[in-house]
């Protein structure tokens, strides 16, 4: 079925937008700020001035500097925190003190010590703190919300998460942060699988966790550091089980150290079918349901909404404040998930089974009719 024409533009003003960094990811969140009406991006700003200035050259935006330039933007009303891990909890503090909303790229931060004081400045000042990934906000995992909160799967009990490759060296042209702390397929990746799956499921309770990694160095095979080789100063291979508030387990594996492998992204399991989720990594896919006794899978009608991109969660963020509603691709979130991340962490440095202390609500489904963020 084709997605309905998209809504036009409404009376009320956009939210006017400026990204910090202006790396790899900026270009998809360009797209998605032009593709959402709620939100108009208006400054760009990198540590690199001359990269900022190119980019916004090259996407049309009318203001480009240094990042204490678009902090002091009055007219800036949010801020795309698009850094590196290192950075995300820094930029976002100084963004906040400017009196502006953000929403972050993930991890929130590289520890919820770090995440802790901006989460708390955010709603001492009254702000939007948002973090990605927003892909659940895209039709392939609203279908699944839909499925597992419409008794599909009857009382889920059960899910896998596998992500496994073979790392970033083959195709990202300056891959080392990936093998830094900040790095590593766990916080990587894992906030996709983490946040799908607590979409689904609600809040993790409890984690127990093995990780360990195949390899001290990488050489790297892309360009243009081509044959140049890095250390490996973090665990590449992550082995988890998870315990959630409402009893289900799931088992997951975020791995670096797999040449190929033939496991799905996302299945869950229930007492009356088990599904079959899209990639987290992306917005779209198929959803594909096989019901207790069926020897097929089946493919769920997609709901009457568009796919989704990038700028989602921003866009969410600016609608969340025009009807007073909590944003779904939220702080909270993104701190739970963080905590279950260094959980995991944890368990396999302590041989114990840890208990998560934060916890988080599920975010509000998207109505079926709408588009992936208003």
């Amino acid at each position: 079925m084709s997605p309905p024409e998209e809504p036009p533009m409404t009376e009320t003003a956009p939210m006017r937008v400026g990204i910090i960094g202006c790396g790899n990811i900026a270009a998809a969140y360009q797209g998605g700020c032009k593709h959402y009406p709620g939100i108009e991006l208006i400054h760009v700003a990198d540590l690199d001035v001359d990269r900022a200035k190119e980019r916004g050259k090259e996407w049309g935006v009318p203001t480009a500097s240094d990042v204490d330039g678009l902090l002091n933007n009055p007219d800036v009303e949010l801020v795309v925190n698009l850094t590196i891990p290192a950075a995300h909890a820094e930029v976002d503090r100084l963004a906040l003190e400017a009196g502006k909303h953000v929403h972050s790229e993930k991890p929130l931060a590289l520890s919820c010590a770090e995440a802790r004081p901006v989460l708390e400045l955010a709603a001492e000042r009254g702000l939007r703190l948002g973090c990605a990934p927003d892909t659940f906000l895209g039709s392939g995992h609203q279908l699944a919300r839909k499925c597992v909160d419409d008794g599909h799967i009857g009382t889920p009990t059960s899910a896998t998460l596998f992500m496994q490759g073979r790392g970033h060296e083959h195709w990202h042209p300056s891959p080392a942060f990936y093998y830094q702390a900040g790095g590593g397929p766990m916080l990587d990746m894992g906030p996709y699988y983490l946040t799908a799956i607590v979409n689904l499921l609600g809040p993790v309770v409890q984690v127990a966790g093995f990780t360990g990694k195949a390899f001290e160095t990488r050489t790297i095979t892309s360009k243009p550091m081509h044959g140049q080789t890095m250390d490996v100063e973090i665990d590449t291979h992550i082995a988890a089980t998870l315990r959630f508030a409402s009893g289900a387990i799931a088992t997951m594996i975020m791995s670096f150290d797999i040449a190929g492998h033939t496991l799905p992204p996302i299945q869950l399991h229930g007492t009356k079918g088990s599904l079959d989720i899209p990639d987290p990594n992306g917005f779209g896919g198929d959803v594909r349901l096989k019901a207790w006794g069926n020897d097929d899978w089946e493919t769920v009608t997609p709901l009457e909404m568009e796919t989704g991109r990038r700028g989602a969660g921003p866009a969410d963020i600016a609608a969340s404040l025009k009807t007073g509603q909590p944003h779904r691709a939220s702080g909270d979130l993104a701190f739970h998930v963080l905590d279950v991340m260094e959980c995991i962490t944890r368990s396999s440095q302590d041989s114990a089974v840890i208990t998560v202390a934060s916890s988080c609500e599920r975010p509000a489904p998207l109505e079926a009719a709408s588009v992936a963020a208003p």
